[in-house]
């Protein structure tokens, strides 16, 4: 790469290349520093990979890729303004926030239209340190690709008048058994439980196996229950 570049001119370019990306990304602010959302994390990637090109490759042209670098950064910063103007243009470059979970209730059309699976919702519940679904009151997708969560009121975390409240340790660790539609055999029998046995619980409720969304047993040995098709508007 830095073959071709004698010393001084990988020094000049490297130094000025610096300096105008230090000013570029003043401009664009915080919100890309922080790369809020998809458009943000594009556009820093490919101002680094200008800005690398730029002080390492011989063949291009050191002013033509200069202003390719100013350029991008000017409708990345041109781009934000408008956002920040129309609502409209902000949804199409930001996306905006969709309920996956509501009162309660996994949304799953919203799920298919995020393209986001069970295992993917669970894995963004963990990271809240939520382990169950049955807890949330709303969870909401943002457009950084976190999950916002607001867990019902009994899952709430104590405040100081609770810290005298006995702890009991779970009789389960929370296991999900139907994800998606489909049954996780091989969780049924870590379990310790049968396909039969999750019928007839699920035939008690009312429910058929074939009804369901999500099933999890929860850590009190208990089911918790999302039938297909319940998404509230």
């Amino acid at each position: 790469m830095f073959e071709n570049l004698d010393i001084a001119e990988m020094l000049v370019r490297t130094t000025v290349t610096f300096l105008i990306l230090l000013l570029l990304t003043r401009l664009m602010g915080r919100k890309q520093l922080s790369q809020l959302t998809f458009f943000n994390y594009i556009t820093g990637i490919t101002i680094g990979s200008i800005a690398a090109d730029l002080t390492s490759e011989a063949s291009t042209p050191f002013f033509n890729g200069l202003t390719s670098l100013i350029w991008w950064a000017f409708l990345t910063i041109l781009i934000g303004y408008i956002g920040l103007k129309q609502s409209k243009i902000r949804v199409i470059t930001d996306g905006q926030p969709v309920i996956v979970i509501k009162n309660g209730k996994i949304l799953e059309n919203e799920l298919k239209h995020m393209r986001l699976n069970m295992d993917d919702l669970i894995m963004l519940l963990r990271e809240q340190n939520v382990l169950s679904p049955q807890d949330v009151d709303y969870a909401t997708l943002e457009p950084n690709g976190k999950l916002a969560v607001i867990l019902k009121t009994e899952n709430q975390p104590a405040t100081k008048q609770d810290t005298n409240s006995i702890t009991v340790q779970p009789t389960y660790i929370p296991t999900k058994l139907v994800s998606d539609g489909h049954l996780i055999e091989k969780n049924v029998k870590n379990a310790g439980i049968t396909k039969e046995w999750l019928k007839q619980q699920l035939q008690a409720m009312n429910i058929a196996l074939e009804d369901v969304f999500y099933v999890e047993m929860k850590k009190d040995g208990t089911l918790f229950v999302d039938k297909r098709n319940d998404n509230m508007k």
